[in-house]
């Protein structure tokens, strides 16, 4: 087979990896409420965090960003003998991130894609995963907004792959489209919650799931 139609079943099953909703899986093993009938109604680790269940939700952030890195580092580590390289590696994290936001197994309707889209940055590379992450965790410590902190991570990813490109890694076009692909996406999946904080009604993290 050429490399390309490897470079298609990589894509392929990293979409149907991300299309595993952890946050519906792991609620249900656990006999817990569907997270997608409480809180934001979001299929991930921050509204199953609002049902009380802290290792729910870690469970869940773990699994969904795995998802997320997994296909990226085998195709990074083994992919070479099949033709494949950083950029098919980065589109694989890109559907990895697409197979939660639209996943095949759960109706197309999925969460924000904040840990999966995490996981593939850190699989690119673990430093751009890394400030993209602190930038994530510095919002979220003193604003309390898990939605805040991902729209200005995700502003920032970008910017993050950029830079090191001069100092870090070399620039690859394949690369920066996955990368701009996700933060686009992730803020056109945070545009209620951009809503919310316009008006002061978002919830803050670690806020209950409201009663019936």
């Amino acid at each position: 087979m050429s490399a390309h139609l490897y470079a298609l079943i990589a894509v392929v099953a990293s979409y149907l990896l991300g299309s595993l909703s952890f946050a519906v899986i792991v609620s249900r093993a656990l006999g817990m409420d569907d997270p997608r009938n409480y809180g934001s109604g979001n299929p991930g680790a921050t509204n199953v965090l609002r049902s009380g269940r802290k290792g729910a939700a870690l469970a869940t952030l773990l699994l969904d960003a795995l998802k997320g890195w997994l296909p990226v580092f085998l195709i990074d580590h083994y992919g070479a003998r099949w033709g494949l390289g950083p950029g098919v590696a980065a589109l694989a994290g890109l559907a990895a991130f697409l197979g939660h936001l639209y996943p095949v197994f759960f109706g197309f309707q999925g969460g924000k894609g904040v840990a999966t889209a995490a996981g593939a940055l850190v699989g690119i590379d673990w430093l751009l995963g890394l400030a993209t992450g602190t930038t994530w965790l510095i919002i979220a410590f003193f604003f309390r907004y898990s939605s805040l902190a991902s729209l200005v991570a995700a502003f920032f990813a970008p910017a993050y792959y950029l830079l090191g490109a001069q100092i870090a890694w070399p620039f690859l076009r394949l690369v920066m489209v996955s990368v701009l692909a996700m933060s686009a996406l992730l803020v056109w999946r945070h545009r209620e919650n951009i809503r919310r904080l316009m008006a002061g009604q978002e919830s803050k993290l670690g806020a209950k799931k409201k009663k019936d």
